[in-house]
């Protein structure tokens, strides 16, 4: 995990922002998807997780916009990595902004639980650290199974293509409203359809542990991975002329390269070799 002074940060960052007719078309375009999605699932209502993060902010508004407040139901599901704050805004979301349902679970139990059925695993704090993520996938599938709803994730575009989430955990969901954004689009979005600028601005944390921030996890901020992505990744320009025009070292680019690659598998479905005949 890198430490604060080993974080990564363009000189230069990309400007990846909308214009106001993008931002707008992007709002329609979400809220039509989210509406098509539950349309076509036969359903009335939507089940999704509220972390208190940028990214669940986002998608439960543009929720609202699209079914009603009384179609979307929030799970609030705080363990002892969650900051405390995290969770106070999970609730201001749900409460202040949204007015929608929700319920608060607490997934610590449910964590002792696997951890006594398999105590290797104790103290392997990312393993444990997915351990919560996928009880948290478990618990909106089991409130989407009995409500009927649908359940939504929360994935942008960002992490997406370097695989920075849970496999069968924040990413077994029914569908990804906002995954064509990067991050930082998400971010813009999020003020435009009116979400407070300290939600919108506040530090990016998955809370597998207490203390974890993506960008110490990945070794970057969000604005150069996007960058990097947008650039390299998507864009297809050479990893040194990316470097160049945004001002990191070319094994920056690489890592992001390859975090790209590796995490190939998280965005396919599970492998199986060819049929015989």
């Amino acid at each position: 995990m890198a430490t604060a002074e080993s974080i990564v940060r363009a000189d230069e960052p990309l400007d990846l922002s909308f214009s106001d007719a993008e931002l707008e078309a992007h709002r329609d375009h979400i809220t039509s998807f989210i509406t098509d999605q539950v349309d076509a699932a036969g359903v009335d209502t939507v089940v999704m997780g509220l972390s208190g993060g940028i990214d669940s902010t986002l998608v439960s508004h543009l929720a609202v916009e699209a079914l009603g407040r009384d179609a979307v139901h929030g799970l609030v599901m705080p363990s002892e990595a969650n900051r405390a704050d995290n969770m106070s805004d999970a609730e201001r979301v749900a409460n202040d902004l949204l007015g929608i349902e929700y319920d608060v679970i607490e997934i610590n139990p449910l964590v002792d639980a696997f951890l006594d059925a398999y105590p290797d695993a104790e103290g392997d704090q990312l393993a444990v650290g997915n351990l919560r993520v996928r009880c948290r996938a478990v618990l909106n599938y089991l409130a989407g199974n009995h409500e009927q709803a649908l359940v939504l994730g929360t994935g942008n575009r960002s992490e997406a293509l370097v695989g920075y989430y849970t496999k069968y955990g924040d990413g077994a969901v029914d569908c990804h409203p906002i995954a064509p954004l990067y991050k930082q689009q998400v971010r813009q979005l999020a003020k435009h359809v009116g979400v407070p600028d300290d939600l919108a601005e506040k530090t990016a944390s998955a809370e597998m542990w207490a203390g974890q921030t993506d960008a110490d996890e990945m070794g970057m901020d969000y604005d150069t991975l996007d960058s990097i992505l947008a650039l390299h990744v998507d864009g297809g320009v050479p990893a040194a002329a990316t470097a160049d025009h945004v001002g990191v070292p070319t094994d920056a680019v690489e890592t992001v390269r390859e975090m790209h690659e590796s995490s190939a598998h998280k965005r396919a479905m599970p492998p199986g070799p060819d049929p015989l005949y």
